[in-house]
């Protein structure tokens, strides 16, 4: 049966319904349960793009090891000591910590960086390819810039859009006045830039149709939920 349909295709099926099946969950049925879910949900879209991911090599290993590493590194620096993202603290529903950081927070970097940098990749490179077929060169600078660049604004939005529902669902709370500060924006758009420069001068295929999909339910539930929550 599985057969007629594509890795891309099944794992589409598959995020939104474990997503949807969330979103009812959370808005309508056992909240704490469904909350306390999360980091499963988190390791089978994880799982899902591994599944997806054309040719894994070193490379690609090596990027994600990184996004892990930086990813949990820089959040133990802002829970430690406030100077990255904000005071902010997390809550115990995200699953086994270190130092205070849960660790499924490192696959959930890597889930936002590798999506929102194939999202770009994919939209930007037929464009750029055109504009140096023009002039008759690739323009390198562009590419990387294009990436790098406006792949961080997109894991900002992103952050941007997540941040209400994540406090709201306990997953982690701001201290003080319990704003959100705009340090945080600033700080994740500079370790996004850092990370998808990483993605886009390593050496893997950067063709995974799933990703762009992940990135699109992910937004569209975060975006039902800050909506009704």
């Amino acid at each position: 049966m599985f057969s007629k349909f594509s890795k891309y295709q099944v794992a589409t099926a598959l995020a939104i319904f474990f997503h949807l099946i969330g979103l009812l969950g959370i808005l309508y049925s056992d909240r704490d349960f469904f909350i306390r879910s999360t980091p499963f949900n988190l390791l089978l879209m994880f799982g899902l793009l591994i599944w997806t991911q054309p040719g894994i090599n070193r490379s690609f290993i090596v990027f994600f090891s990184a996004c892990f590493v930086v990813g949990i590194g820089v959040e133990v620096i802002g829970v430690s000591t406030g100077l990255l993202f904000g005071d902010y603290r997390y809550g115990t529903v995200l699953g086994p910590r270190f130092e205070q950081v849960p660790l499924i927070i490192g696959i959930n970097w890597f889930l936002i960086i590798y999506c929102c940098g194939i999202s770009i990749h994919t939209l930007l490179m037929k464009l750029i390819n055109r504009v140096a077929a023009g002039e008759g060169n690739k323009p390198r600078v562009l590419k990387a810039l294009s990436v790098m660049v406006d792949g961080a604004t997109l894991a900002v939005f992103f952050d941007w859009v997540m941040e209400p529902v994540a406090v709201k669902l306990g997953y982690w709370q701001w201290l003080g006045n319990g704003e959100i500060p705009f340090f945080n924006y600033f700080c994740w758009f500079g370790v996004s830039l850092l990370l998808l420069g990483l993605f886009h001068f390593m050496s893997f295929s950067k063709n995974n149709k799933f990703a762009i999909n992940l990135l699109l339910i992910q937004l569209m539930f975060f975006l039902l939920l800050r909506t009704f929550i």
